[in-house]
């Protein structure tokens, strides 16, 4: 039985632990990162944020990992199978960025020679600015979109880890509205005219382990009848005991999903074989997909004691899904991603 929060708590106690674990459909936890007892070097917090369609997709990433900050933008052609990312590391910010305790409202920016990057949260709208010099090419990576139509339902959790002290909160917002565009040098990509035109927003705070993976899958898309439909699937670290961050999500309500098992191939040698196609499924059968990849937005990262291996695979899904009311949808090339994830850090 997961434990469903549907009124307004502190998120930690005195000694920094989660008082209330569980999942909510609003922003139902209070996070201050003065409350947090664990080192400063754990402590990881982040705005991220993914827009697309069917034929393309732009991340924009804002991370305070403590020991170091993170500004990053992939730029994403399906069609053409393009793909590009650059990021720049910022050390010792401790803090610095001060990102906002709450997805709700705020700004979270930043600025330098070569690289600004903004995201402003009020209540009718979030604003995602991007401006990176020399992204590709010695071409610029200019984002100007505003997401909208907020859905009245979010995915947000508070999962704690084994280790006193240690916690994730993170809230996952699907199927906004997305308008403005993304350009690099001649490549123009408008966004607001197509029903496919969504985004998503990722906001994690925390207090992490040294060593962990995870696995995360996200869908925005329109079924024939005109629904907007999409899901938040993730697993693979901390105490999911008291919830998992598994949803459906029905023009912007909520449909709460258990267990899910992403099935990776591996190729002979057993390393994964992540452009092959994958399976995600939920042990009650309520999933029953099939992952085909596009492309693989790898990145694997070696520094002294800290390693990243990231491998976020985007495709499209085919098979069928079971709404707790009985209905099936049934996806058919719809395009979203699914990823794994191993940090040390």
């Amino acid at each position: 039985m997961q434990n469903k929060v549907e009124k307004q708590i502190d998120l930690l106690n005195q000694n920094g632990n989660l008082l209330c674990p569980g999942y909510a459909l609003f922003e139902a936890w209070n996070y201050e990162r003065s409350e947090i007892r664990a080192s400063a070097l754990r402590i990881k917090e982040w705005d991220y944020y993914y827009v697309g369609n069917r034929h393309f997709g732009v991340a924009l990433t804002i991370a305070d990992n403590s020991y170091m900050g993170l500004i990053s933008a992939s730029l994403l052609d399906f069609d053409t199978k393009f793909q590009e990312t650059k990021s720049k590391i910022v050390p010792f910010t401790f803090g610095k960025f001060a990102l906002p305790p709450s997805a709700d409202v705020g700004e979270t920016s930043y600025q330098s020679k070569n690289l600004d990057m903004f995201f402003l949260v009020n209540e009718d709208e979030r604003h995602l600015r991007c401006n990176f010099h020399n992204f590709h090419d010695g071409n610029s990576l200019l984002v100007d979109v505003k997401l909208t139509d907020f859905p009245q339902d979010r995915m947000c959790i508070a999962t704690p880890f084994k280790k006193s002290g240690h916690f994730y909160f993170n809230q996952k917002i699907n199927l906004m509205h997305a308008t403005g565009y993304v350009q690099m040098g001649e490549k123009f990509y408008p966004l607001g005219e197509d029903p496919l035109d969504m985004g998503l927003l990722d906001w994690g705070r925390g207090v992490w382990t040294y060593k962990n993976t995870w696995y995360w899958s996200s869908l925005n898309t329109v079924l024939s009848d005109g629904r907007k439909f999409g899901f938040n699937l993730g697993y693979g670290f901390g105490d999911t005991s008291a919830a998992t961050e598994n949803m459906l999500f029905v023009n912007g309500v909520a449909d709460k999903l258990e267990d899910v098992v992403f099935d990776i191939p591996k190729k002979q040698d057993g390393s994964f074989d992540y452009l092959s196609p994958w399976k995600v499924t939920s042990p009650d059968g309520r999933l029953d997909l099939v992952f085909t990849p596009i492309l693989n937005r790898a990145a694997n990262m070696k520094v002294l004691v800290l390693a990243s291996d990231q491998n976020q695979v985007f495709g499209k899904f085919s098979g069928n899904v079971r709404l707790s009311s009985g209905e099936t949808v049934t996806l058919d090339g719809d395009v979203g991603f699914a990823e794994r994830v191993f940090n040390k850090w």
